[in-house]
């Protein structure tokens, strides 16, 4: 895989159609807005998301969390359900599975026809980090970083029309695209947007807010200054990003005790102002 398209999807007719997004890559192949990604490009992005959701370790890339009841597995760390045991949270691995096939990605056949996840438990799933079906899956997942990025963006040009739909000033709108744009036009600001996403959600749920101001994405993007391009876009994403955390911890309850992840987060967030 040479490349591929970084592009926004016809807003008009997501928004107003309800169609669910397309992550096949089989429609609109030629219909980007911003430049491509070259697979040097994607590597990269992925291996810095690598770093930040799983050490950079082959064994983060197959994980199952404490009081989860799933396995989440890549450089995403994607959610794979137990058959029957679909829980609130959005199933993306057998998505990436698909887009892989799509693209024609060799994989080890059992994975290819498995439908849900082979392991039914933590514990069990604990128990198989060293057998031979596990170190293949880790070996796959490591030799497809720059696929699993790409399925990665394609997974946030669909949460655009998300956003724009909880956002109801025609102003906003037009700002919130514009700068997702900007901050997208170099490969630093598209690792930027797919980092943040993964790191703190789009910022579409009434839930996910402490005194009506919320944290996600679309936060982010209302909250840049000015209207910068390339690389100084990236920069002020990752300012924006810093102030809207500080915001959260400022309005969080006192008992959480948030204080003391905000220089974690503010440091994550100093990495979109680094080059690749």
């Amino acid at each position: 895989m040479a490349s591929f398209p970084l592009r926004l999807l016809p807003l008009l007719l997501l928004a107003l159609s309800g169609r669910a997004p397309d992550l096949s890559g089989k429609e609109n192949k030629s219909d980007g807005v911003l430049p491509p990604l070259s697979e040097a490009s994607a590597s990269r992005i992925g291996q810095k998301i690598w770093q930040n959701e799983c050490a950079g370790t082959n064994e983060g890339l197959t994980s199952w969390n404490s009081g989860e009841d799933f396995a989440s597995l890549g450089i995403g760390h994607f959610i794979w359900s137990v058959k029957g045991r679909r829980g609130p949270f959005e199933e993306s691995f057998p998505q990436l599975i698909a887009y892989l096939k799509d693209q024609r990605v060799a994989m080890p056949q059992w994975l290819a026809n498995q439908t849900s996840c082979p392991w039914t438990s933590r514990q069990g799933f604990l128990a198989e980090q060293k057998s031979a079906r596990m170190i293949e899956l880790r070996k796959f997942l490591a030799n497809t970083v720059s696929q699993q990025t790409a399925f990665i963006v394609r997974r946030l040009e669909a949460s655009l029309p998300a956003m724009i739909r909880v956002t109801p000033e025609a102003a906003s709108q037009s700002r919130l695209q514009g700068c997702f744009r900007a901050v997208g036009e170099s490969p630093q600001g598209v690792y930027a947007l797919i980092d943040y996403v993964n790191f703190k959600g789009e910022g579409t749920k009434k839930e996910e807010r402490y005194r009506g101001q919320g944290w996600g994405l679309r936060d982010v993007l209302l909250e840049m200054r000015g209207q910068p391009r390339g690389a100084a876009a990236a920069n002020e994403f990752g300012e924006a990003a810093k102030r809207v955390l500080s915001r959260r911890v400022a309005n969080s309850p006192p008992e959480r005790g948030e204080q003391r992840w905000l220089p974690g987060w503010h440091n994550r967030c100093d990495t979109y102002r680094r080059p690749l």
